[in-house]
C-alpha cells in the first residue's frame, strides 16, 4: 500500500483553524478510502473523517460541521480543514488508507501534532 506523510499540525488557540495535509505515494488504488484518525494522550485512536473514491465523505459526530475532508487527485493529497478547534481536538492526527470508511487500513503516516491552547 501507499506511503503517507502528514503535515500542517501546530499550536492554535481555541476557536482557531488548521489545515492538515497528507501526501500519498506508492501503491494505492483509486478505490481506496482515505481517512484521518487521531489519538490523544491516554486515549485510543479514533476515527475523525474519511473520503471515498467517489468523493463521498464521512465524519465522526464530534467533528461534523467543523471539519472538512477533501482530496486532490492530481497531487495525490488528502486534506483536513479543521475550524472552531477546541481542547478536545488536541491530539496526534494520522492519515490512513483503507477500504471502509471509519475502519483503518494497515497503512499509517507518522502523525502530526495538533495542540489547542490559549
Amino acid at each position: 500500500q501507499g506511503q503517507l506523510v502528514e503535515s500542517g499540525g501546530g499550536l492554535v488557540h481555541p476557536g482557531g483553524s488548521l489545515r492538515l495535509a497528507c501526501a500519498v505515494s506508492g501503491r494505492t488504488y483509486s478505490s481506496h478510502v482515505l481517512g484521518w484518525f487521531r489519538q490523544a494522550p491516554g486515549k485510543e485512536r479514533e476515527f475523525v473523517a474519511a473520503i471515498r473514491y467517489d468523493g463521498r465523505s464521512y465524519y465522526s459526530n464530534s467533528v461534523k460541521g467543523r471539519f472538512t475532508i477533501s482530496r486532490d487527485r492530481a497531487e495525490n493529497t488528502v486534506y483536513l480543514q479543521m475550524n472552531n478547534l477546541n481542547a478536545e481536538d488536541a491530539a496526534v492526527y494520522y492519515c490512513n488508507v483503507g477500504t471502509t470508511p471509519g475502519e483503518p487500513g494497515r497503512s499509517w503516516g507518522q502523525g502530526t501534532q495538533v495542540t489547542v491552547s490559549s
